[in-house]
């Protein structure tokens, strides 16, 4: 006879978890975890630069010559969605890009972008 309350009290924790605010302060050690080996929020490396990505152009971050050609003629912009899209599963949102990366967890990628958005303006 519990069970069914049960099961209804699992399934809101887990709805309340998904609906869970992203955190910029998670986001940044997620950042440095799994994307500081190619990315820098301020320097090109193997990957383009993150600081100002919001609003940007994919494939035209100044200074990063080695975009995919797929990449560079996506036409995507960086929002949040576009962003979220590409944290999930890079190929699938362009295929041929050069990412070999994903995030599969949505609240990691919230988290991730969340501290992108918090980032300042790219540097002049």
């Amino acid at each position: 006879m519990l069970r069914a309350p049960l099961a209804l009290l699992g399934l809101a924790a887990a709805s309340i978890a998904a609906a869970a605010p992203a955190d910029a302060n998670r986001g940044q050690a997620i950042y440095q975890a799994r994307c500081a080996t190619c990315h820098s929020p301020d320097f090109n490396g193997v990957g383009p630069a993150h600081r100002g990505v919001f609003g940007r152009l994919a494939g035209s971050a100044k200074g990063f010559t080695n975009y995919s050609p797929a990449l560079k003629r996506s036409g995507l912009v960086w929002t949040e969605v576009n962003l979220d899209r590409w944290l999930a599963d890079p190929e699938a949102l362009v295929p041929g890009q050069a990412m070999g990366i994903s995030l599969p967890d949505p609240g990691e990628r919230a988290d991730v972008i969340a501290f992108l958005r918090s980032l300042a303006k790219a540097r002049e």
